[in-house]
């Protein structure tokens, strides 16, 4: 049996980064993610539900959503399933915590606050590199120069993270190796080298929950259970599908050729055919051997073998 939790479980996730009495995790985790671009000293964490601006609009739901003492923004998701528009959900994210920084009146002079979008993937993005970190900003096409620093995506595939132990050179590559092996483990690995894995070690213990946290997280875990079940299910019917699909293209692909290749060896035979024969008809009337191999093609051995 575990002893830790799974991170990526909706319980899990927001019980190491979801916790205002735990905030020096996070604060930790973005420090490390952002290391030699700024240092966060605190964060408060804000309301996780925007409401709609108006009737009929759609509101947005983030897994943690927390400002910084700078009034930086960081909006941090963990996604399991990938989905069709997953950029533009991200884009669609961030761009309502920009706009909702909007102030009524004259005064206001569209003095924005950063935001981050942190992006957890538990799984390959369609039509991406396959690197593990991919970082977007606005910036020129052409020089590269960053146009505003405005808005932030870092997205985070954990599939491509295929670092081991001994191979983790970063802190950040440290919290990502702990995260993705979290649940195999029986004591977390760095806790001599970074305290904080110290304090995550407590949190994610399953012993330590309490027995309506255990309840929540049983639940969580089914849920993220049935989802790899159904994806597992999807992947290997759209394999047999595909199998079936290429079984019956393949054969109609290789009767198609046979066709082509027999029609092509029948036209080959016959040219030899009709060399020969004419070679034969130059020999009988006593050409010389040179001429007939030069106006049929063929070589002295084939023509005296006739």
């Amino acid at each position: 049996m575990a002893r830790f939790i799974n991170p990526f479980t909706d319980v899990g996730f927001k019980r190491i980064f979801g916790q205002a009495i735990h905030k020096e995790l996070l604060i930790d985790f973005l420090n490390d993610l952002l290391v030699g671009e700024k240092r966060i000293t605190d964060i408060t964490f804000l309301d996780k539900e925007l409401l709609p601006d108006f009737s009929g609009d759609r509101g947005v739901i983030y897994d943690i959503y927390c400002t910084n003492e700078d009034g930086e923004q960081f909006i941090v998701e963990m996604q399991n399933r990938e989905q069709t528009f997953f950029r533009e959900r991200a884009l669609y994210y961030l761009s309502r915590a920009i706009a909702r920084q909007g102030e009524r009146g004259a005064e206001w002079k569209f003095n924005l606050k950063a935001v981050y979008g942190i992006f957890f993937m538990n799984f390959h993005l369609s039509h991406s590199p396959g690197k593990f970190r991919t970082d977007i900003v606005l910036s020129d096409r052409d020089t590269n120069e960053v146009f505003s620093d405005k808005l932030r995506f870092i997205f985070l595939q954990l599939p491509c993270f295929t670092k081991e132990e001994d191979e983790c050179q970063t802190d950040f590559e440290r919290w990502i190796y702990v995260l993705k092996n979290m649940e195999t483990f029986q004591r977390l690995p760095f806790k001599a080298r970074k305290s904080v894995f110290e304090k995550l070690e407590q949190i994610v213990d399953i012993a330590s929950l309490s027995k309506e946290d255990r309840m929540k997280y049983d639940e969580s875990i089914k849920v993220y259970r049935d989802h790899l079940a159904v994806l597992d299910f999807a992947k290997q019917e759209g394999l047999e599908l595909g199998m079936r699909q290429g079984m019956v293209k393949g054969i109609e692909q290789g009767m198609a050729k046979g066709i082509a290749k027999g029609i092509e060896q029948g036209k080959n035979e016959g040219e030899m055919n009709e060399r020969l024969k004419n070679a034969r008809r130059m020999k009988t009337k006593g050409y010389p051997i040179d001429d007939i191999a030069d106006i049929t093609g063929l070589s002295t051995e084939e023509i005296n073998s006739l």
